[in-house]
């Protein structure tokens, strides 16, 4: 009987492990395949080939003039000149490490946006175990059904049953059938979704255990770490970084501006040449610039307080909705494995103990627990789905 104990134990264990294992084979197919994804990493890197550009000397300027004379008599005159303007020095390594910042910001949007797409198809596979469960007992059903409708047809015959009970029977296949197809219908749609996220290439997917995933025992030290973790966080915590280099970078851009150069001219044989140093007088230009940087560090740490806070409440909401959605479906599964009735109610059916239509209702009542069930386990799954997403 110990054995016997320790091998269903094992086989609880195991089961969800091997669905949560195919689980993470087809995301990662999935993360390879999706157009998306690829689509927007090509975005992401040339718009950091475009935060790279831009950033350093303007190139040098080059003039040169010849003006004709009148009269003929005082010749023509030759100019020359060549000129290389810059801002103040310190502008180029604010650029520079301001370009290099949000190109590392690029690459926490992609895993934001990585992560939405693969939460988006984990709650797919999860409501497609969910429909390959139920279309699995419904075929159960209509066998079932089929069996007494059979049963029905030749009571009928012999005169031991009457029309109303032989039409009731049949209905109540219709039925069970309908829904099955209709559950079908459901399932071929979920596989076209992933389908359509996995670049065209079909996935198959029969699996029936819905992955109950544990959750964290505590959920204020299981959130800190899930803070640190979430792309979205970091994302909007390097902004306030980034809108503090642009501050540093808007007041080296109030500083004057220089230009330095060669010029020459010549004219009746005669040459002159020499430096040309110029500067800029910072009045108007950059005027409110660094007023309106400013104005962007409190506008991008009030978006990762606000993100902070938002986060917090989300996860805070899903995690007490998973204990609750857990506890049902506990209790669902724990009554239908101890108090199951359906085999004993087919006996008595079959044995004119009860009639049809205490065996219809009281089927019945077995049949919503076990679609109550399965839906608290799939809606449970998803919940914690998306509580772990940061782990994806």
């Amino acid at each position: 009987m110990k054995k016997i104990l320790f091998i269903l134990l094992s086989l609880c264990i195991l089961i969800p492990a091997h669905a949560q294992n195919n689980i993470e084979k087809i995301l990662q197919e999935i993360e390879t395949n999706n157009t998306t994804l690829q689509a927007l990493q090509k975005q992401i890197e040339a718009q950091k080939l475009g935060n790279k550009t831009g950033i350093w000397l303007p190139d040098p300027e080059i003039t040169f003039e010849h003006l004709w004379g009148t009269p003929r008599e005082i010749g023509n005159q030759n100019d020359f000149g060549i000129t290389q303007s810059f801002d103040f020095p310190t502008v180029y390594g604010h650029r520079n490490k301001l370009a290099g910042m949000e190109n590392q910001n690029l690459d926490r949007f992609y895993q934001s946006e990585r992560i939405n797409i693969l939460l988006r198809a984990k709650q797919i596979i999860i409501k497609l175990i969910y429909n390959n469960a139920l279309s699995k007992d419904y075929s159960r059903r209509v066998k079932i059904d089929q069996i007494i409708v059979d049963s029905y047809h030749k009571k009928f015959n012999l005169g031991e049953a009457n029309t109303i009970e032989k039409n009731k029977v049949y209905m109540t296949l219709i039925a069970c059938e309908n829904k099955k197809e209709k559950i079908d219908i459901e399932r071929e749609a979920l596989i076209n979704e992933l389908k359509s996220l996995n670049a065209g290439k079909e996935i198959q997917y029969n699996e029936t255990n819905i992955p109950l995933t544990p959750l964290p025992s505590n959920f204020d030290e299981w959130y800190t770490a899930a803070e640190s973790k979430s792309p979205v966080l970091q994302y909007l915590s390097k902004k306030v970084d980034i809108s503090e280099q642009q501050v540093k970078l808007s007041r080296a851009l109030s500083l004057p501006k220089l230009s330095a150069g060669y010029y020459s001219e010549r004219i009746l044989g005669e040459k002159l040449q020499g430096a040309v140093i110029g500067i800029s007088i910072p009045l108007w230009e950059n005027r409110n610039t660094v007023k309106h940087a400013r104005a962007g560090v409190l506008s991008s740490a009030s978006a990762l307080e606000d993100g902070k806070i938002q986060f917090y409440n989300k996860l805070q909401s899903l995690f007490n909705q998973s204990v609750g959605l857990r506890e049902t479906a506990q209790k669902y599964r724990e009554a239908l494995s101890s108090y199951s009735n359906e085999p004993l109610l087919r006996k008595s059916l079959d044995a004119g103990e009860i009639s049809l239509l205490d065996y219809l209702l009281e089927v019945e009542f077995y049949y919503d627990a076990f679609n109550n069930m399965l839906e608290a386990e799939r809606d449970y799954a998803l919940a914690v789905a998306e509580l772990t997403a940061v782990e994806l």
